[in-house]
């Protein structure tokens, strides 16, 4: 080889790896803004109660909440499937640029709603509307972005795809992180009256970011010139057994995902400790999301997704008991943060190979609207009403501080079997 050529092949591979680095910065800063605010909303949902669901009891100014919260997941699988029709009809690129775009608005006017003593019953009403909006955006968020992302580098879909994943794990340590800081930092009142808007507000400055750069971007492949049939009707007539096996290999992230997500209120309802506590332990478990889900993507594709996931999904299924056993019988800060760390670790494992796995059950035509269905029926049947059950649950004698364990046994045991079926018929 000359040295010219090699100069050349050299610059190509640089313009790749280049080129590689902006589309997975353009598709994840899109998810990282919709998980930002899901944690954010999370988090501080102890001071959105009591600013917008006001009530004589505690307990049901939460729920009124987490039911908001939950909500907003119903109306996910209908933007899943308009914006992931969208971007089968007419490009990936057009639905990104779409969705980006709703969920700032929709952050925007929670961050400057008005409390329930300022303008009453409006109040609650605006947040349900500013969430249904939310909610809307982020169902067209992952299917879109994701076949975005395989379709760009199908020979290393694992770990181009599991960014999705560590955006999460970002979006989640920068919510943990600023409920950390302001709880530290500043009085119980202040932070009330208005210290919980400022990480909303830090999250409507990432959307003209994000819109930038997505407008920078093309898709793999053109979006198709001929409309031949549905792609909605094509998944729900044909594709319904990928359909129900995304959601079942789906179910126990999400799930572990919320619970990280929940456990500043679990520690402060149902342990009596600090919100920091809280906070701090998930912090720690969504850095080791952020780090370690490109690692398992990676691995995926060598050692296979099922493979890597089965082994995991048994670590995690295995563990939950053993931890929540830990949290309640020793809830001191040293073994709350070790225990949502070790979840967290797990978590993140199974985590990486995800979203390749839930690409590779659907065809190119229908990608889009496969994924953006499947996943948003997953996270809003077993992430979104999560906190609602495991605050339910927990009002049981019987069951009480574990809960969030019996809860999560459960989900486990269906992602298994739905890992196991999706490696017997050799799907993906």
């Amino acid at each position: 080889m000359t040295v010219s050529a090699s100069l050349d092949s050299r610059a190509g591979v640089g313009t790749r790896k280049k080129n590689i680095t902006r589309l997975i910065v353009a598709t994840s800063i899109g998810n990282a803004l919709e998980w930002y605010d899901i944690s954010v909303y999370a988090y501080f949902a102890v001071y959105v109660s009591r600013a917008f669901f006001p009530n004589n009891d505690p307990t049901t100014s939460l729920l009124l909440t987490f039911g908001t919260f939950g909500l907003s997941f119903l109306i996910r699988p209908i933007g899943g499937v308009m914006l992931g029709t969208y971007a089968d009809r007419h490009g990936r690129k057009a639905s990104l640029m779409a969705s980006i775009m709703l969920m700032t608005a929709g952050t925007l006017t929670l961050a400057l709603m008005p409390t329930y003593d300022t303008i009453g019953i409006l109040a609650p009403i605006g947040v349900l509307l500013a969430r249904l909006v939310q909610g809307f955006s982020a169902g067209g968020e992952f299917g879109s972005s994701t076949a975005f992302l395989v379709e760009h580098m199908p020979e290393r879909r694992g770990f181009v795809a599991s960014w999705q994943f560590a955006s999460q794990g970002l979006s989640g340590l920068l919510g943990a992180g600023f409920g950390a800081l302001l709880t530290s930092w500043m009085s119980p009142a202040d932070l009330q009256s208005w210290g919980w808007r400022l990480p909303f507000l830090f999250g409507v400055l990432i959307g003209p970011v994000g819109i930038y750069i997505r407008n920078r971007i093309d898709d793999a492949t053109p979006p198709p010139a001929a409309e031949r049939s549905s792609p909605v009707s094509e998944v729900l007539l044909h594709q319904k057994l990928p359909v129900l096996l995304a959601i079942g290999a789906l179910a126990v992230s999400t799930a572990v995902n919320y619970l990280i997500v929940y456990m500043p209120t679990y520690v402060v309802k149902t342990l009596n400790l600090p919100p920091s506590v809280g906070f701090i332990a998930s912090l720690a478990a969504q850095t080791a999301v952020m780090f370690l889900a490109p690692i398992a993507g990676l691995v995926s594709d060598r050692i296979g997704r099922t493979t890597h996931m089965i082994a995991f999904g048994v670590l995690l299924l295995v563990s939950i008991f053993p931890a929540f056993l830990l949290l309640t019988g020793s809830p001191t800060p040293g073994f709350i943060l070790l225990g949502v760390l070790w979840l967290g670790i797990l978590k993140a494992l199974y985590y990486g190979p995800l979203a390749a796995l839930m690409s590779e059950l659907f065809p190119p035509a229908t990608r889009a609207t496969g994924l953006g269905l499947s996943y948003n029926i997953g996270v809003a049947a077993f992430g979104g009403m999560g906190p609602v059950i495991m605050t339910w649950l927990g009002g049981f004698a019987l069951i009480g501080e574990l809960a969030p364990g019996y809860y999560l046994t459960a989900v486990a045991v269906l992602s298994l079997a739905a890992l196991v079926t999706t490696r017997r018929l050799a799907l993906a």
